[in-house]
């Protein structure tokens, strides 16, 4: 008898060696090269990224320009110009300065638009980067380079290569989540897809509205029973497949139908808010039963109470080519609030040191006035697209608070100081969880494959 049909015949299966791996709790994985993981002690064990889909503008909330504000509607530097890609822009633009009021706070120093109050109270708790820069100028690929450090499809996302370094810290709870306010990104689910790492490492969609997750619930007739006694029969023969094969797609199947059928207990207690204090629901400006950024906020902290490693905020409704002046309140006054309370509830409840918070967008906004000089007058000018400057922040886990690393030029355009790649970034953000960009492989075609792939670098002036 062959070792596969011993397996095959035993009560354990080849598919019940597959499953306790995959669902072991504090997994330590190792990647394709064999290394063991995590490579480094981490600072941080979970992250929370929340993404602004459509790009914020950060001369209008972190980067003040006081020469910008001098010069604001006359007409742009030639340099500035030449050889520069944009993505609507044409012509000789004229320089736009911004309406809002900055000022200093905290012990740092730190200088936040006016549309930041919230965030402006835990400023001594973030780090800022103002000199973030990407390749890529349209919003879909950019938006794939940000989450997976490269602009087309096909390669995982940042959440998944965490999930397949680090593995699950529940087994009732799914290793990487999402969930969304607002329509799809540009990139779709791309942006928490597994790419070619096993599918257990895609992110799941959770809904605030309605079914948490979709198709989670038992059909009318089917109790919780007769739904096990389904599972069963599924899995014999996944098993059976299993061993014949060794297929780990299939080991996946069997791991997400057992997760799938324990989340039918932990994620409706997950998603109810209800039971939140009154004091909690107003910090965060939170409506149980209601879909908002703030509800999602709230959640994101309960996920990461119960061990989900990565959690992924995607909150749309950033891309102002158009009315930046007003649209730009309109989406502050609906995140700021809640992103300064998760800062503070993790804090309270000890849990920020050990959870990453990260917040950007796929790119910035550039200086230049987008828009007709008739609607200028107006009052209705936007901003076009921005790679080579712009900024992001993070929190907790690890990090260097209270600081800003980066400096970019009077009129916000280039990076003067400490450039920092989005490659650099991720290689960063894995540093501070344990695991070092260059080790992080996955053999796929022949090749070892790297979320930062050639280049990267740990930004140390972040690290606390």
């Amino acid at each position: 008898m062959t070792r596969r049909v011993l397996l095959g015949r035993s009560s354990i299966g080849l598919g019940g060696v597959a499953l306790s791996s995959l669902l072991s709790r504090d997994v330590s994985a190792a990647d394709s090269a064999g290394n063991s993981l995590p490579h480094l002690v981490a600072r941080a064990k979970h992250v929370i990224f929340l993404h602004m889909v459509g790009a914020p503008s950060q001369l209008d909330l972190f980067d003040f320009k006081p020469e910008l504000q001098k010069h604001d509607r006359q007409p742009c530097p030639k340099h500035l110009l030449e050889g520069q890609r944009f993505a609507f822009l044409r012509g000789h633009p004229s320089l736009l300065g911004t309406k809002f009021r900055f000022a200093k706070h905290g012990g740092s120093g730190l200088e936040l638009s006016e549309l930041l109050p919230n965030l402006s109270r835990v400023a001594d708790e973030i780090a800022v980067v103002k000199s973030l820069h990407t390749d890529l100028i349209n919003h879909g690929p950019a938006q794939l380079f940000f989450h997976s450090g490269f602009g087309r499809f096909g390669r995982p996302s940042f959440g998944s290569w965490v999930s397949y370094g680090l593995g699950s810290a529940n087994e009732n709870l799914p290793t990487f989540v999402v969930m969304m306010t607002g329509a799809l990104a540009g990139a779709g689910n791309a942006l928490w897809g597994n790419g070619f790492l096993p599918s257990v490492h895609q992110g799941v969609e959770f809904r605030t509205q309605g079914e948490p997750v979709l198709f989670l619930s038992n059909p009318d007739g089917i109790d919780s029973t007769g739904r096990r006694r389904i599972i069963d029969a599924v899995q014999s023969l996944n098993q059976r497949q299993l061993a014949e094969v060794g297929d780990p797609e299939i080991a996946t199947r069997i791991a997400q139908y057992e997760l799938a059928f324990r989340m039918q207990t932990s994620v409706p207690e997950l998603m109810e808010l209800s039971g939140e204090t009154k004091t909690t629901l107003e910090m965060y400006g939170a409506t149980p039963g209601k879909a908002s950024f703030a509800n999602n906020c709230l959640l994101a902290r309960r996920l990461v109470e119960r061990g989900v490693r990565f959690v992924q905020l995607m909150d749309e409704g950033w891309d102002h080519h158009g009315n930046v002046f007003e649209a730009l309140p309109n989406k502050c006054r609906q995140v700021d609030q809640p992103i300064a309370a998760l800062i503070r509830d993790l804090k309270q409840r000890g849990l920020l040191d050990e959870t990453l918070i990260v917040w950007g967008a796929e790119f910035g906004r550039t200086p230049m006035l987008q828009g007709s000089d008739e609607n200028d007058q107006a009052g209705n000018p936007g901003r076009d697209h921005q790679k080579d400057a712009y900024t992001v922040w993070l929190a907790g886990g690890g990090v260097r608070p209270g600081i800003t690393v980066g400096k970019t030029d009077d009129l916000g355009a280039r990076v003067l100081e400490d450039p920092v790649h989005v490659n650099d970034l991720h290689a960063t953000l894995l540093h501070l969880l344990g695991l070092k960009h260059e080790r992080l492989t996955f053999r796929y075609q022949g090749r070892d494959f790297r979320l930062t792939d050639v280049a990267g670098r740990v930004v140390e002036k972040l690290l606390a």
